[in-house]
């Protein structure tokens, strides 16, 4: 099985169309790290569902993964919407703040 959109060996973000898919490829990756002496971290291992009504939990060695509408990967956030509306506001937020603070040292 191929899995898509691994994008650094620590931090996973694979894709799936359904729920089945992503079962699949969570349990290739757990078995893949196991065979090499690794685990997944599963309390830091997040579930978003992107337009779907499915709510059949994704599972590692029998332990629901938590369901998130929304989680920062890699610096940039990715809600259910699919849209990039909170990370511009995060992102907007985090430049205001730091202009606020050279305002006040050039003042």
């Amino acid at each position: 099985m191929q899995l898509d959109d691994l994008d650094f060996a620590d931090d996973l973000a694979p894709l799936s169309q359904t729920q089945q898919q992503m079962q699949e490829k969570t349990t290739s990756v757990a078995e893949a790290l196991a065979a090499v002496g690794l685990n997944i971290y599963k309390e830091k291992s997040k579930i978003l569902r992107y337009n779907t009504a499915c709510t059949n939990p994704i599972t590692i060695d029998g332990e629901d993964l938590e369901d998130v509408k929304a989680f920062t990967y890699l610096g940039s956030i990715i809600d259910e919407q699919g849209g990039s509306d909170a990370d511009v506001k995060a992102r907007i937020g985090k430049a205001r703040a730091a202009y606020l603070q050279l305002k006040n040292i050039c003042n």
